[in-house]
């Protein structure tokens, strides 16, 4: 009988391993991604949604400006988040929330009311690389 809860648990060992691996992301995947600094230079929460809020940022002279829509509402307040400087996925194909066109997505960390944006050094310009 030990056997058999031997040979079982190692089986539930190697799955967990192999679907960890499985998730891993190579590097030339991960440097497809373009992650920039923004500023925000306009926010305003989306009628009828309890967490979006609608961003107009710039990304320096390079890219220039683009709106993104965030599900950040529920930690944030669209006045708050005016001239603050945050970390940009540039490169992601465009996608309606809502209704409204973002064009690219913002990095936090947390969930809900424990999120932080991710940000940078006040002095780092709006559309600076980051990697």
């Amino acid at each position: 009988m030990e056997d058999k809860i031997d040979i079982k648990e190692q089986s539930l060992e190697q799955e967990s391993v192999s679907q960890s691996q499985s998730s891993f992301v190579s590097y030339d995947d991960f440097s497809k991604f373009d992650f920039r600094v923004a500023q925000i230079l306009e926010a305003e929460p989306v009628a009828k949604s309890e967490k979006l809020i609608k961003l107009q940022i710039t990304l320096g002279d390079e890219l220039g400006q683009r709106q993104i829509v965030a599900g950040i509402g529920k930690k944030y307040s669209a006045e708050e988040l005016v001239g603050r400087k945050i970390v940009v996925i540039v490169n992601l194909k465009p996608a309606k929330l809502m209704g409204l066109e973002s064009n690219g997505m913002l990095l936090a960390a947390g969930d809900n009311a424990e999120m932080s944006l991710l940000g940078v050094e006040p002095l780092t310009p709006a559309g600076a690389r980051v990697s």
